[in-house]
């Protein structure tokens, strides 16, 4: 009945859920464990996330797995964060054209390794009719950087909103523009956007958790989207009851 609930109230449209999945790390650290078993436990929760989202209501779901600042970490978990997506694409591309989930990276992809280049743009292709859920992953990924691109393949003249979120897509390889953020969500306690989604989350509702990532259940989602459709969305306008 829960479910249900969430559907009726989506209305149909679908939702776009963003995740910045946060605390991998810590959780293992403060388990006796090396950061990348945090890292690996995290990739279950993505499972578990991607599996729950449709009957939720969510049409687009974008994670945020790495961001170009992550460079910055020490190279051994540069490379095993690298290992895992690269695992994780070759091991859910099937189900995922099992279950019409399309699968899309967006960010820069040239500093990316010839493999994970290829096996993103084969886990693409082999997805691109999925129509039950669209998975965006976020690698290598600045939204402040993407915006910079496309800011400077802005033709001459006025353009729309419309024209630059064309462009903004094509600056990090996304097929086409997403529709906008309505729900970010980050786990792991912090309370901050750190450069993610900024033009597409420019209403989105935020939702901060203290659980961290590899924690992450079908329930804790659950429970933002319920929040979600409990709050009042006013785009910069006032209540029908209160401008009478």
């Amino acid at each position: 009945m829960r479910t249900s609930y969430l559907q009726d109230q989506n209305g149909g449209a679908g939702l776009h859920v963003a995740i910045i999945m946060d605390g991998n790390g810590r959780w293992a650290l403060a388990r006796g464990l090396a950061r990348i078993a945090g890292h690996r436990h995290g990739a279950l929760a993505v499972r578990r996330t991607v599996e729950a989202a449709p009957r939720l209501g969510i049409r687009t779901l974008t994670l945020y797995a790495f961001s170009s600042d992550n460079w910055q970490r020490p190279p051994e978990e540069v490379s095993a964060l690298m290992r895992l997506l690269l695992e994780y694409l070759r091991k859910e591309t099937a189900e995922c054209v099992e279950k019409g989930v399309r699968v899309s990276l967006i960010g820069r992809r040239d500093r990316l390794s010839p493999p994970l280049r290829g096996s993103a743009e084969a886990a693409e292709r082999a997805t691109a009719r999925g129509r039950r859920l669209h998975l965006r992953i976020a690698v290598d990924y600045s939204s402040r950087d993407s915006i910079l691109r496309a800011a400077s393949r802005l033709p001459s003249g006025e353009p729309t909103r419309d024209d630059f979120g064309r462009l903004l897509a094509a600056a990090c390889h996304a097929p086409a523009p997403a529709p906008d953020v309505d729900l970010l969500i980050r786990t792991g306690g912090e309370q901050r956007l750190s450069d993610f989604l900024l033009w597409e989350a420019a209403y989105a509702e935020l939702y901060f958790t203290p659980r961290m990532w590899p924690e992450f259940q079908a329930a804790d989602l659950e429970a933002a989207i319920r929040d979600y459709h409990g709050r009042q969305r006013r785009f910069g306008t006032v209540p029908e009851a209160a401008a009478v």
